[in-house]
């Protein structure tokens, strides 16, 4: 057992972090006869998949499945079928947001151009 200043070192976070997850119900403790947040070992696994996840862009409600998934058994948190539908419909997030930076991208080339070809003739600066 892990208290929260102990889990948090391990995982590189902080006892706030922890207690948020917490309260979305992502990391579980009990508590000693002192009130004291106590954790499973397994939790430092379960925090460095949310932190990881997190660092992908993945938000607190895409993460559930993730951990549900670690919770269940297995030996990674995206086996099972509800982390690769979170995987899958990020991946088509990314992509479409990719398509929109190339669509940006092309636009503002198409105004370099344009302002590269008619600098002379069109730009006046008043002092």
């Amino acid at each position: 057992m892990l208290l929260i200043g102990e889990l948090a070192e391990l995982a590189g976070t902080s006892p706030r972090t922890l207690r948020y997850y917490e309260e979305h119900g992502l990391v579980r403790a009990s508590r000693d006869a002192n009130g004291y947040r106590q954790y499973e070992d397994g939790e430092l696994r379960v925090v460095h998949e949310i932190r990881t996840l997190l660092a992908s862009g993945f938000g607190l409600d895409d993460i559930r499945p993730f951990v549900a998934c670690l919770r269940a058994g297995n030996s990674a948190g995206h086996v099972c079928p509800d982390s690769v539908a979170v995987l899958r419909r990020k991946i088509a997030e990314v992509d479409d947001y990719l398509g929109q930076l190339t669509d940006v991208r092309e636009r503002l080339h198409d105004q370099l151009s344009q302002a590269l070809e008619h600098r002379e003739t069109r730009c006046r600066m008043t002092p």
